[in-house]
């Protein structure tokens, strides 16, 4: 039995990297971003990526340089070095999973997505999904899990068979995903869907119109989006999507 995508992440909009604002010192992913989706209601959406010492790190990018002003990628720092090293327009360093969940505590679902740590959709996975699911044990509130690489989506299913789990999917254009031809032409379709276990998918809010998804929803299978910038996009985007994953604006809220 597959694990359906809780209710309420059908339902408020879903800040991307949480609710930020660099004009009021809340960069993306950061506490303060956190902080400000739960205030507002919204569900919230982060990116974890793993420390050299394999914890989960509420961080979008593998190299740091764009979001801390320090080089190299985050894989090759500790979690304590990582809660040191400071968020540019930020009041504080990179947040652990555990601490965000700790923030959120079950007031506002959560859209957690693992970024992929093989380099190139492949199966080597395993560090990040553990340290996952193992902050994830005994948390009370509405969660699910996804990732870009299907074969993370089925470490999750593995490790955790009871949270909902879904595939991050896209136009996968080569040169802008920076993945051989092969693999983007492999994963463009989402063939891996039923393989891995999954429950939903989160798509490029640009490609919605692709023939698989529109196949996926008729099999009742939810579909989420990413990334809507305006109320017009937003409009747009539900013509297919049940729920968007916004920012740069304040998306309007169900009631």
């Amino acid at each position: 039995m597959i694990p359906a995508l809780p209710d309420v992440l059908l339902q408020a909009p879903i800040a991307h990297r949480a609710l930020h604002d660099l004009s009021d010192n809340r960069p993306e992913n950061s506490r303060a971003a956190i902080r400000a989706a739960v205030e507002a209601g919204y569900g919230i959406e982060i990116d974890l990526q793993r420390s050299r010492d394999n914890r989960a790190m509420v961080f979008h990018d593998y190299d740091m340089t764009r979001l801390t002003g320090r080089s190299g990628p985050i894989q090759q720092i500790t979690a304590d070095e990582a809660q040191a090293t400071r968020l540019l327009h930020g009041e504080d360093g990179i947040p652990t999973f555990d601490e965000v969940l700790q923030i959120v505590s079950g007031k506002v679902p959560l859209l957690i997505e693992l970024k992929d740590q093989d380099g190139a959709m492949g199966p080597n996975v395993g560090p990040l999904e553990a340290d996952t699911v193992r902050a994830l044990q005994g948390y009370d509130g509405p969660v699910a899990l996804m990732s870009f690489n299907p074969n993370s989506v089925a470490e999750l299913a593995r490790l955790a068979p009871n949270l909902p789990r879904g595939v991050t999917t896209c136009s996968y254009q080569p040169e802008v995903e920076h993945l051989p031809h092969a693999v983007c032409d492999h994963l463009r379709d989402i063939p891996d869907f039923d393989r891995v276990g999954a429950g939903f998918i989160s798509h490029e809010a640009a490609d919605l119109s692709r023939p698989r998804v529109a196949a996926l929803k008729a099999q009742g299978v939810p579909i989420l989006c990413w990334t809507i910038r305006s109320p017009e996009q937003e409009a747009e985007a539900r013509k297919v999507a049940d729920n968007v994953t916004f920012e740069g604006y304040l998306a309007a809220r169900p009631g």
